[in-house]
């Protein structure tokens, strides 16, 4: 490509040879971060803490520690997170996606959010890395499948009676192996890969790029301030997901 790498553009100027490359790509990878769900009014982790949960530390919430000296204070924890995602609806950078995936012969989408936006804007091949705050999981067995919450202060396991838990990945917690290969190979094996509204510091997401990088795949970073990724990245848009997005998709028409 002419344009060199860590390019970037302001004014939502979109290159012809990104919209060549991307036209020309078989497969497209897209890995987004807390900066695309800040768009729809959904609080980063950090920032969350309002109310009857202004005093803890979300690091001292999500741990397996937390839970197990204090389930009940978790789930409330957590009721209390979805009813913010549920206020929530996906934003024109998650319809973009939707979009741009219906028109690629294959398109991966790996998120570091838990808020499932993506699923309701009609995403199909989505990767969670850290998990679904919609499902539970039992605290037991990782192998007794995924559940829905209820009513129930305490909800159990059918399987085995233990506590189910937020199906989420808790600090101090590995990825899932078979999620994190997922989401490996799409990066290794793509053309095309976008990263958007991430802070490229959270790992093993970061090196995601990287991977598809070195892979020889076109990389554009979507993320209103700069990253370790800014100055390797062939373009870099320095704007909202939801103001490129879908620029880019008329772009492409």
């Amino acid at each position: 490509m002419s344009e060199p790498a860590g390019a970037s553009h302001t004014g939502f100027s979109i290159p012809p040879e990104l919209i060549q490359a991307l036209r020309a790509a078989r497969s497209i990878t897209a890995l987004t971060g807390a900066g695309i769900s800040a768009e729809s009014g959904i609080p980063t982790f950090r920032d969350s803490q309002t109310g009857l949960w202004a005093n803890y530390d979300p690091r001292q919430l999500a741990t397996p520690e937390a839970f197990a000296e204090n389930p009940q204070r978790v789930l409330d924890w957590y009721r209390w997170r979805r009813s913010l995602i549920n206020q929530a609806a996906p934003n024109p950078g998650h319809l973009a996606l939707a979009a741009l995936e219906s028109r690629a012969p294959h398109f991966t989408l790996i998120t570091q959010n838990i808020d499932g936006l993506h699923h309701l804007a009609g995403s199909q091949n989505i990767i969670e890395l850290h998990g679904n705050i919609h499902q539970l999981c039992c605290s037991s067995s990782q192998d007794h499948g995924l559940h829905l919450w209820s009513d129930e202060a305490l909800p159990r396991c059918p399987t085995c009676n233990s506590l189910l838990r937020p199906a989420v990945v808790w600090f101090g917690e590995a990825l899932s192996p078979a999620i994190l290969q997922r989401a490996l190979q799409a990066a290794q094996h793509c053309d095309f890969f976008f990263s958007i509204g991430t802070s490229g510091i959270v790992e093993p997401a970061a090196s995601l790029p990287f991977v598809a990088l070195h892979a020889g795949a076109t990389v554009v970073e979507v993320n209103p301030t700069s990253t370790p990724l800014t100055s390797y990245a062939h373009f870099h848009f320095p704007s909202p997901a939801g103001q490129f997005l879908p620029q880019l998709l008329q772009a492409l028409d």
